[in-house]
């Protein structure tokens, strides 16, 4: 199997559509093989429903709905389990809103070629951010600034939602003691790729703000994210291991 693109959504009905069409074209077009599953968490708009519908008819779109809104983390923990139990090879996320370019998915496929984990990034040369106020940037870069001081990761863009990264990688990292729900999930997946010694490139994106819905994004969400990288960088080494995975080398 080849990759396993994994989508949470919670009233996505007005964009899943069209993210689910753009990204297997985007995929097909460039000669990758992909699967996507949608995590849904009773979305009250039909968003399932929808899924449902388009996965009748084709046989690369997959469902899994659960009983409530249980957050983000535990939802792609879920694709995640999912995808084990059906021998994919590479696995990825994106949002459901059209936030992240479907036709980026190719290129951060082809940075597995050289890496563990690819991140769709806004914050290296190249990325950008667009139709957000200066104040949601300036916290998004903020909140990247303090993830970096308090771990000494070094990746610019910790919370990014769009990314692609091997299996071999996620079965080191225990995803059963992974409690953070919201973009915290992202920080760790992200932390315990970077403390493994796996090798993580960063591929400039232009994320674009949602037109349809309502951002998921709350006080809630960086409340939660403040504490636990706070933990996480007492707990933790401010270095990664040796690298131990076949990507880990750099290129020759």
């Amino acid at each position: 199997m080849g990759l396993l693109l994994i989508i949470g959504t919670y009233n996505e009905a007005a964009t899943i559509g069209p993210v689910i069409e753009e990204a297997l074209s985007a995929c097909r077009g460039a000669g990758v093989g992909a699967d996507l599953l949608v995590v849904d968490d009773a979305s009250p708009d039909g968003t399932a429903e929808l899924v449902t519908k388009v996965a009748n008819e084709e046989a690369a779109v997959h469902l899994l709905e659960r009983p409530e809104k249980l957050g983000l983390g535990s939802a792609l923990r879920a694709g995640i389990r999912w995808g084990l139990e059906r021998d994919y090879t590479t696995f990825g996320f994106m949002d459901g809103d059209l936030s992240h370019d479907p036709n980026d998915l190719p290129r951060l496929v082809a940075a597995l070629d050289t890496a563990d984990l690819a991140i769709g990034s806004r914050y290296v040369p190249g990325g950008a951010v667009v139709g957000w106020p200066t104040f949601r940037r300036w916290l998004s870069q903020l909140g990247n600034a303090y993830v970096r001081a308090a771990t000494g990761v070094t990746a610019r863009d910790t919370t990014a939602g769009f990314r692609v990264f091997r299996r071999q990688l996620i079965e080191s990292i225990d995803i059963d003691t992974m409690r953070a729900e919201g973009y915290s999930f992202e920080i760790d997946l992200t932390l315990r790729s970077w403390r493994g010694g796996y090798r993580i490139i960063e591929v400039p994106i232009t994320f674009r703000e949602r037109t349809e819905g309502v951002s998921k994004m709350n006080t809630g969400i960086v409340a939660e994210a403040v504490w636990r990288v706070l933990v996480w960088g007492i707990q933790g080494p401010r270095r990664p291991v040796p690298p131990t995975s076949p990507a880990a080398d750099p290129p020759r």
